[in-house]
């Protein structure tokens, strides 16, 4: 089939594209991430001083990488409209998210669209595959707190002691808000046929759009995070300080993400952008955590109910092009979800000055020195 000269030219057009992205992207992690570093190394006697306010700041030049991170696809047309229940009425209190996992945009995408949710993004803690620590931003995953959980049998039982020391060490001494778990514990083109093997030997439902769950980090996480009542205080240590310090977890967000025509964005589009501009769905749905079992058996019900509701609610979507009304409600309610240009610029141009700034620092020791 001959190209045309005008798909010769759109390709040469997205090939460009593509690579002035990339090399931005080369550029704008060489200056972040090692000023994110420095700043942290630099406030370490505030981390003896003042915990709390170390990781306050900490926090903060977290949300600025993400939103970095969310640029990248913002300015290529990669949007979120958002439907379901309004997260932002909860964004003060403790809760996990409970997210079907497609493919690498899905951490994107939540990157995103927590922007504008208040304190969540810098206060948030994030349950991601072992490979994740190797990447670029692992270092940052790292210092920041969050989990990088071994997938496999011969580590199971191992990964989820860690997880539960984990969260006991670094959950409210850094005073974490929000949990992102991807119960599935893979990308759906992965685990799809396994999973329905499992469901068809156990008599399950047959899921084609997700997967069924995997219930140990979700049992360690509610087991370790639900506020245990004694006598009306808080179960463990000087009760009355606890009680100031944390309500405990309250919520359990069940997120749904779709993706136009089931073709999720992966990593390497978000990156580059030579995908056409597209609107990804996301659709809440809150759970107070006292109608969410905590016993292994009813809570494997339970999350297996919440995923059977999330095919339902994808195989609507594909169908219809939205998703359908919650329980109790006659009309469909979706919101745009929006990112400022304005303050996206200003972050970019932080990470580029502080790049600068530390550039000349180190310069100006190692002349000292040397």
């Amino acid at each position: 089939m001959a190209v045309t000269l005008e798909q010769a030219r759109r390709a040469a057009y997205i090939f460009l594209k593509a690579l002035l992205r990339f090399g931005f992207m080369v550029a704008n992690n060489l200056v972040a991430i090692p000023s994110y570093i420095l700043y942290l190394i630099v406030l370490q006697p505030l981390r003896l001083l003042d915990s709390k306010r170390f990781w306050y700041i900490e926090g903060v030049l977290f949300k600025w990488l993400l939103a970095m991170v969310a640029s990248w696809g913002w300015c290529a047309g990669y949007t979120v409209i958002e439907w379901g229940d309004d997260i932002k009425t909860i964004s003060e209190d403790e809760a996990v998210m409970l997210v079907n996992h497609q493919a690498t945009g899905d951490i994107c995408t939540l990157m995103m669209c927590l922007q504008d949710k208040g304190t969540v993004v810098r206060k948030m803690m994030w349950l991601m595959d072992y490979i994740f620590k190797y990447t670029n931003f692992g270092i940052v995953s790292l210092i920041h707190g969050d989990f990088f959980i071994r997938q496999g049998k011969a580590y199971r039982d191992q990964q989820l002691l860690l997880l539960q020391e984990h969260l006991e060490k670094h959950y409210r001494s850094r005073d974490r808000k929000w949990i992102v778990l991807f119960p599935e514990g893979g990308f759906l083109r992965k685990r799809r046929e396994t999973s329905q093997a499992f469901a068809k030997k156990n008599n399950l439902p047959f899921l084609t759009h997700v997967t069924l769950p995997r219930l140990g980090a979700t049992q360690v996480i509610l087991k370790n995070l639900i506020a245990q009542q004694e006598n009306g205080t808080l179960a463990g240590g000087d009760a009355p300080e606890a009680e100031s310090k944390s309500k405990g977890l309250q919520w359990v967000i069940d997120t749904t993400i779709a993706y136009p025509k089931a073709e999720p964005l992966d990593i390497q589009t978000w990156i580059l952008g030579y995908r056409r501009p597209t609107i990804t769905h996301v659709h809440y749905r809150i759970f107070p955590i006292k109608d969410v079992p905590v016993e292994p058996a009813a809570l494997t019900i339970w999350l297996y109910q919440r995923f059977i509701e999330k095919e339902d609610l994808l195989s609507h979507f594909y169908k219809t092009g939205a998703f359908p009304p919650l329980q109790g409600q006659t009309e469909i309610v979706s919101r745009e979800m929006t990112l400022s240009n304005l303050w996206l610029i200003l972050v970019q141009l932080f990470a580029f000055l502080s790049g600068g700034m530390w550039y000349c620092i180190l310069q100006y020791f190692y002349q000292c020195l040397f």
